[in-house]
């Protein structure tokens, strides 16, 4: 262990949640109390909670109970922690299988590669039996915390090879935060994912202090694209009380990912900058002079397409921070909160992830 090494777990409060394994640790340098990796694992420095939109977070891995929510019309998002609820996954399936116009399930409520492969190959081949959903979704952190879980597991590139068919493809929407996490040994993790079938895409937070630098998000772009990978989007941070520190405004983010796209070659250039708010999933198409110019990707009242113009103070941060336009789109967002409330447990899963 390195002089500095902390031997605690790993925290429960980080922008993101590791396995405490050997794997990940060792690509920390621990002397470096700047080290992007470490920050990504050790809380930040807590500021005493406020009554800020920091302290209302809606972070993706929040979950109350295993349960399902139909978010957007063609979309399912199926809860499947690593720990069973009472109700089971069977709510869940009977639902998508009453609505035909679920075209893609989402695995969601954790990271759904964590689960045992003989648990996981339950919910996949139940949702195989679904004649109408194409597209089978998984999100994971795992090809690049833990990859020796992927390619050491002939279970599971068997499971994805069986159930990943040229008709209907398995997604796996991959979690890489910086390019340091990108390795030899994810590489292979990747690649296993590929040859069973699998279409591996990425999505990755802009975080203050581990990747808001031009340089590395475009070697990001360059390494993914690289390895198969494609850049799906990047996204800015749900506001979480005490992640001040990790914030990036809105403004130099949309600079930041122009700048990155402008460095890297071909294919990555496709990356778009999104916010995953509770309205909706919510591209950034510009930021200039003051103004920001936004497109639901997919939103809550099915208003795909829907344009907004929004003064954009330079130190708005998230979408609560923008006067104008955005304030219709929170009380639309609070109204959808409030019918959620009134729904059964498994139905009121605050988890929400972008299309």
């Amino acid at each position: 262990m390195a002089m500095n090494e902390p031997s605690q777990s790993l925290q429960p409060d980080a922008p993101v949640l590791y396995p405490d394994n050997t794997y990940y640790r060792g690509l920390i340098d621990w002397n470096d109390a700047n080290d992007p990796l470490r920050k990504l694992v050790e809380p930040a420095e807590r500021t005493a909670p406020s009554c800020s939109i920091w302290s209302l977070s809606d972070e993706e891995n929040d979950y109350l109970a295993q349960g399902y929510r139909h978010t957007y019309r063609t979309t399912a998002f199926l809860m499947v922690p690593e720990t069973e609820a009472k109700e089971g996954i069977q709510p869940a399936l009977d639902y998508v299988g009453q609505h035909p116009e679920i075209r893609q399930v989402v695995l969601a409520g954790g990271d759904s590669l964590n689960l045992p492969t003989e648990r996981l190959r339950v919910v996949i081949e139940r949702l195989r039996e679904i004649p109408l959903v194409g597209i089978i979704r998984l999100s994971s952190k795992l090809p690049v915390v833990n990859p020796m879980r992927i390619y050491e597991d002939e279970g599971l590139i068997a499971l994805l090879r069986t159930h990943s068919t040229p008709a209907k493809r398995i997604y796996v929407m991959a979690h890489v935060h910086h390019p340091r996490e990108l390795t030899p040994e994810s590489a292979r993790a990747f690649q296993a994912l590929q040859e069973a079938g699998a279409i591996v895409v990425n999505r990755t937070p802009i975080l203050g202090g581990v990747n808001d630098d031009p340089e590395v998000l475009a070697m990001l772009l360059d390494r993914l694209t690289e390895a198969g990978v494609t850049p799906y989007y990047f996204f800015l941070n749900r506001p979480a009380a005490g992640r001040e520190t990790f914030a990036v405004p809105l403004e130099r983010a949309y600079g930041l990912v122009e700048s990155a796209k402008a460095r890297t070659a071909g294919l990555g250039r496709r990356v778009r900058l999104s916010m995953n708010h509770r309205s909706g999933l919510i591209d950034v198409l510009a930021v200039d002079s003051g103004k920001a110019y936004l497109k639901y990707h997919p939103s809550l009242e099915d208003e795909t397409g829907k344009f907004l113009t929004v003064d954009c103070p330079p130190h708005a941060t998230w979408f609560e921070e923008l006067p104008d336009e955005a304030a219709a789109a929170r009380e639309q967002a609070e109204r959808k909160a409030a019918e959620r409330k009134r729904m059964p447990t498994y139905l009121r899963t605050p988890y929400h992830i972008g299309d």
